[in-house]
């Protein structure tokens, strides 16, 4: 009886560890999943408190007074919620906005399939949110643990029911797009780190937010 009591630990543990494994988007290096109550127990700490009246955590990130909110989604969380704990001028967001996009940019840890996110000297933001309602988002992606080469073969592979040896040794260009889109697909999107700009009464601040893809919801509720 002991041994099967201890072959069953044995596989929990396992279960755990690989959960624990899953390439997932981090916060201060803390997985964006697991239940809300593991994570706010992780976020407090790093030196967060945590409000039960807001559901909030508040304290220092990236040099910032921020609130943190944690989402989930069927009992699993899939975003942390990062926002500025007060309200700035047009000309202070804008240059915090560049800011942020020069930060993520010189981090190898990230990376972006947009070329310029950064914001002109002479872009109106104020005019441009009341008048055409525009939104001023810039997204990155927190890159894979899994060596590149590595994750390609996995890739390759995957297609060996579609394609021949000779085809995946010498591939089109066909083949390289849909090659790419599966690392886009699969590897990288589901690890977005984005921010935007909110605005309040003429006063604005930055949101950002850490998502998982592989928890958020996809319409299976429906």
């Amino acid at each position: 009886m002991k041994r099967i009591l201890s072959v069953a630990m044995l596989l929990m543990l396992s279960l755990v560890l690989c959960a624990q494994e899953k390439d997932v988007t981090k916060f201060l290096g803390i997985p964006v999943d697991g239940s809300k109550a593991e994570m706010i127990r992780k976020l407090k700490a790093k030196g967060f408190m945590y409000d039960f009246k807001t559901d909030l955590l508040s304290g220092e990130f990236n040099g910032r007074k921020v609130k943190l909110s944690v989402v989930t989604n069927n009992d699993k969380v899939w975003r942390i919620m990062v926002q500025d704990d007060v309200y700035v001028n047009e000309r202070s967001i804008q240059i915090r906005f560049n800011d942020l996009c020069r930060q993520f940019e010189n981090n190898t840890k990230y990376m972006s399939i947009n070329e310029e996110q950064t914001l002109s000297d002479e872009e109106d933001i104020s005019y441009e949110i009341a008048a055409h309602k525009k939104r001023y988002e810039a997204v990155f992606y927190q890159k894979p643990a899994t060596d590149f080469a590595e994750i390609i073969k996995e890739i390759v592979q995957s297609l060996a029911y579609k394609y021949n040896e000779e085809e995946l040794a010498n591939p089109t260009e066909e083949i390289k797009s849909e090659i790419t889109e599966l690392y886009f697909k699969d590897y990288i999107s589901k690890k977005s780190v984005w921010f935007m700009i909110s605005d309040y009464l003429g006063e604005y601040k930055i949101l950002m937010y850490y998502d998982n893809g592989h928890n958020c919801a996809n319409g299976e509720d429906l």
